[in-house]
């Protein structure tokens, strides 16, 4: 029974490879051809290296974190992530477009032009957080000018993107800071009205008051109990001096008992200053309330100029565009070479070592393979 010839049984038995010297002279001149095409045109590689970074890398997170700008608007994702979707982006290829002219320059279209970039442009991340955008070109100027406006378009964008959200930062602190602000103005304007209807400038003005005139009256009336019962040493009840002090004392004791009252029906009264100061009080932890969130509002929409201002600072160029010292293969060519050089072996080693019942051992034409 006769096997089924493989692929490489099929390439070897053609006459076209019945000699050596036929198919070395075939293989040798493909190879060389491929070889010849990896080699030339000369092609070069441009490159340029690029870290993210942020503002507070900048011995700026001091002056940042006062102004409430110090984390990323891009939260908690990874820098390097972000930056190379962005530099792999149609937004950033559409830049470096109109910015070279490509179109012109290449006689494509746009899209034509976008496809091209796409494939001849590579943005990748090594190690360390380190970002490489290469191109291989025959031409070394323009893969140097592509690859420049890979990384200023990429800076452009991210910029771009980090503006985008400060602004929509800014108009929520800006309408939070409006509303802080009446808000200030009402509890001010409250706080300054009892001020003027209840005549306390200081919330501890009328206990200060009410606690000093207690204290005086208490020590009044000490004094003049110890002068009546000296007295008493000497004269009588019924004398018009001990009725004197006693009729002082009943007095001096109904004034404290008036201003120890709870009420606050009277003006000078331990209940009138209390309930005075606690609505005072009252008053003035809200005023401080509503300032201490005004003054943030303000420091946080501060802290967003200060973003705009260092948006670009969001890519550092580690080394500018240069060009590979290194010879650069074409690839493609190459891998033609290997596979035509392991095709050359494959049909050697099968003339010389040909299957039971294949056409070559047939024939009996293995010796060709010599």
């Amino acid at each position: 029974m006769t096997p089924v010839p493989s692929l490489t049984g099929s390439v070897a038995a053609w006459r076209l490879f019945a000699t050596f010297p036929r198919r070395a002279l075939i293989f040798g001149i493909l190879i060389v051809a491929c070889v010849l095409l990896a080699l030339f045109p000369q092609r070069y590689r441009a490159e340029v290296t690029l870290s993210p970074t942020d503002p507070s890398a900048l011995g700026l997170s001091g002056t940042l974190g006062q102004l409430g700008a110090l984390n990323s608007v891009f939260g908690t994702q990874a820098a390097i992530e972000v930056a190379l979707r962005v530099g792999n982006g149609i937004a950033v290829r559409d830049i470096v477009i109109s910015r070279l002219s490509l179109e012109k320059r290449l006689g494509m279209s746009r899209v034509e032009a976008h496809r091209w970039l796409e494939g001849a442009v590579n943005a990748r991340a090594l190690r360390g957080g380190i970002i490489v955008i290469e191109m291989q070109s025959r031409d070394p100027e323009l893969a140097t000018a592509i690859v420049n406006a890979y990384t200023e378009a990429t800076q452009a964008r991210l910029a771009q993107i980090s503006r985008q959200q400060t602004a929509y930062k800014r108009g929520i602190l800006e309408r939070l800071a409006r509303e802080a602000s009446a808000n200030l103005a009402r509890a001010q304007a409250a706080y300054d009205s009892f001020r003027l209807n209840n005549k306390t400038p200081d919330p501890m003005t009328q206990v200060d008051l009410v606690t000093s005139r207690i204290a005086q009256l208490q020590g009044s009336i000490k004094a003049k109990q110890v002068a009546m019962d000296a007295a008493l040493q000497i004269y009588t009840p019924a004398n018009p001096a001990i009725r004197q002090m006693s009729a002082e004392i009943g007095a001096m004791n109904q004034q404290l008992a008036q201003i120890k009252a709870t009420n606050s029906q009277s003006d000078v009264t331990v209940g009138r200053a209390v309930e005075a100061s606690s609505a005072l009080f009252k008053l003035e932890r809200e005023l401080l309330i509503q300032r201490s969130l005004y003054d943030s509002y303000l420091k946080f929409l501060q802290g967003t100029s200060v973003e705009d201002l260092t948006s670009t600072a969001n890519v550092r160029v580690l080394e500018p565009p240069t060009i590979d010292t290194d010879r650069q293969l074409w690839w493609p060519a190459v891998g033609a070479a290997i596979a035509l050089i392991l095709a050359w072996g494959a049909i050697e080693f099968y003339r010389m070592r040909p299957p039971v019942g294949s056409t070559l051992e047939r024939s009996g034409d293995v010796h060709a393979a010599g």
